[in-house]
C-alpha cells in the first residue's frame, strides 16, 4: 500500500472522527454554563475607554 492511500484511509476514518470529537468538545466549551459572562466581556474589550 503506498503512502497516499494509507492517508487517505486513516483520513477517512481516524480524521474524521478526531473532527467530529473536536467539534463536538468546541460546542460543548462554547455554550457551557457561565461561559455567557466570560463571552460577554471579551467582546467588549474593543469598546472599553484607553484611558
Amino acid at each position: 500500500m503506498d503512502t497516499y492511500t494509507a492517508l487517505r484511509h486513516f483520513a477517512d476514518s481516524w480524521g474524521l472522527l478526531a473532527m467530529l470529537l473536536f467539534f463536538i468538545g468546541a460546542a460543548l466549551f462554547a455554550f457551557r454554563p457561565g461561559g455567557r459572562k466570560a463571552a460577554d466581556d471579551a467582546a467588549q474589550i474593543p469598546l472599553r475607554d484607553e484611558d
